[in-house]
């Protein structure tokens, strides 16, 4: 098995890029954008873990197997998020709770 050697301009520029995102993530907490502030926030936490996924748990030069297990893995969450949401939005309490 052959290893891929990356190098430590790599490992310090995509952790300069999680520093950036986290200062950003921060200053959109702090701004009020209404109902885009969780759009905002969720997209940059989606940028910044594919980027962890990629490079630091070194899926990008990883085989074909492991791209298959990592989709799997995201997709076995959306499964989980979807139902957890078709739960929670079929509740009666909720529109008894908003009237």
């Amino acid at each position: 098995m052959r290893e891929h050697i990356v190098s430590p301009k790599v490992y310090f520029a995509v952790f300069a890029t999680l520093g950036v995102f986290t200062v950003v993530t921060w200053s959109v907490a702090k701004a009020d954008l209404g109902i885009l502030n969780v759009v905002v926030a969720l997209t940059i936490a989606v940028i910044k873990a594919t980027l962890v996924v990629l490079y630091f748990m070194h899926v990008r030069w990883s085989s074909r197997l492991t791209w298959v297990f990592v989709c799997a893995g995201f997709f076995w969450l959306a499964i989980m998020i979807a139902l957890t949401l078709s739960d929670f939005t079929t509740r009666d309490w909720l529109t008894i709770a908003s009237q």
